[in-house]
């Protein structure tokens, strides 16, 4: 990280092209469809689709034409145990063993699903710890969890608040974990500032005062390290569909440590019954000891298919070399903000941590006409995504963006602002933005 940190930018286009010349992961740009006449800088919502990810659905639509039923067991990755096949390949981007994590539901089931196992209130243990900040989605599950209870949210959700609006404080965090939290409940990125939180250091002050934790690791699994064994972790869950790059509502990922396979799951279903006794169809539950246990419904087969692909495409690129480049380009992209649009009439300004280990995989770049200013990119082909109150939020990602392409953004901010496109657009949001 130091190499990053200390890395001497340049603002010119050669530099630009420079900085690709010297990119490790240039090859794997070619294995994606880049939509035609953008640049898309959106991976954080949604990544792109890779030539691996629709050979591997093309290959499970063949299956099923030619095999029906037995694909099940006959396919060249037999459907029965697919789940479990894709998540041991993710196991080795988390720091777990292939065991402790599966692909099943989507990221909100898997809350409710992980939450509700863990979440037993118990004398003055009646509270879950979470942010205000977070995501909407993990909110309202949290609140529903809370009231399948019996018991108040308004009471027993507690939210760690924000003092700038953008970043969490740890140190804060670790105060509100008292004799009244049960479980902890955090993302381990904020979708809209890109802070990455201290996961080992919230786990171990979490565990000193007999509290369990978890993470919603949606903007980091794919574009972050994670050692989720070493740093004890108790559970987590991620989609499959940002930098995992599995595709528009695709299968998401539940991880469980393994001291906790002899637990209950809250939420039971029949694929988390023991595999080799599960068409015994017996009336009482016997649930697989490991993360497999937490499926609670039939895998989706044709959802999960792209997200083999994927993963083997950044299991060949490699984490580490993913983190070091999505580093610099997010560092490159920093700093051509401070030094070509901060100043007036630009106004730009960055909300997103500056520490290397501090952020994730997108940078929050602030303005106050933030909303018409990606309609305007939008029009210019550039595909970002907008997050109110004023965040425009570029995610260049390693394996599939260009040093030229962040250069580029900025050029296009700089002429937007310069030629008023901005102001073209109406105020009002769109449904998606």
């Amino acid at each position: 990280m130091d190499t990053i940190t200390n890395y001497k930018f340049k603002t010119t286009e050669d530099h630009a092209h420079k900085l690709d010349s010297e990119n490790p992961l240039a090859r794997f740009r070619q294995r994606f469809y880049n939509p035609e006449g953008t640049i898309y800088m959106d991976g954080n919502s949604l990544g792109l689709l890779s030539m691996d990810s629709e050979s591997s659905v093309f290959r499970v639509l063949k299956e099923w034409k030619t095999l029906g039923i037995r694909g099940w067991l006959e396919a060249r990755r037999p459907w029965f145990h697919f789940a479990e096949e894709l998540g041991a390949m993710c196991a080795k981007l988390v720091g777990a063993e292939p065991e402790e994590v599966v692909a099943t539901g989507t990221t909100t089931v898997n809350i409710h699903s992980l939450v509700n196992t863990f979440y037993k209130p118990n004398g003055k243990r009646k509270k879950i710890l979470a942010d205000e900040l977070d995501f909407p989605s993990d909110i309202y599950a949290l609140r529903s969890v809370i009231e399948l209870k019996g018991l108040d949210p308004v009471e027993n959700l507690i939210l760690v608040p924000s003092e700038d609006g953008r970043f969490l404080d740890e140190k804060k965090i670790v105060e509100l974990m008292d004799e009244e939290v049960a479980v902890v409940f955090l993302p381990s990125v904020l979708y809209r500032s890109g802070q990455l939180l201290n996961m080992q250091y919230l786990t171990e002050e979490a565990h000193k005062r007999g509290i369990s934790i978890g993470f919603d690791c949606c903007h980091s699994v794919g574009v972050v390290e994670h050692y989720f064994d070493k740093w004890n972790v108790d559970f987590a869950l991620w989609c499959g569909y940002k930098y995992l790059n599995g595709g528009p509502g695709g299968t998401a990922f539940l991880y469980l440590n393994k001291k906790h396979f002899g637990r209950e799951p809250a939420l039971a279903g029949w694929f988390g019954y023991v595999k080799d006794k599960q068409f015994d169809m017996s009336l009482s539950f016997e649930h697989s000891e490991s993360a497999g246990g937490w499926q609670i419904s039939s895998p989706a087969i044709l959802s999960s298919a792209p997200i083999e692909g994927s993963l083997k495409i950044i299991l060949e690129a490699g984490i580490e070399a993913i983190r070091r480049k999505s580093l610099k380009m997010t560092s490159y992209l920093m700093y051509l903000v401070d030094e070509t649009l901060s100043e007036h009439p630009y106004n730009f300004t960055i909300g997103t941590p500056r520490e290397a280990q501090r952020r994730g995989g997108h940078v929050a770049i602030e303005h106050k006409e933030a909303m018409r200013i990606s309609e305007a990119l939008r029009a210019r082909g550039v595909i970002p995504d907008y997050r109110p109150p004023n965040i425009i939020r570029i995610a260049p990602v390693p394996l599939y963006n260009t040093y030229h392409e962040v250069w580029r953004v900025i050029q296009h901010l700089r002429e937007i602002i310069d030629k008023k496109e901005h102001e073209k657009f109406p105020k009002e949001r769109k449904m998606i933005s």
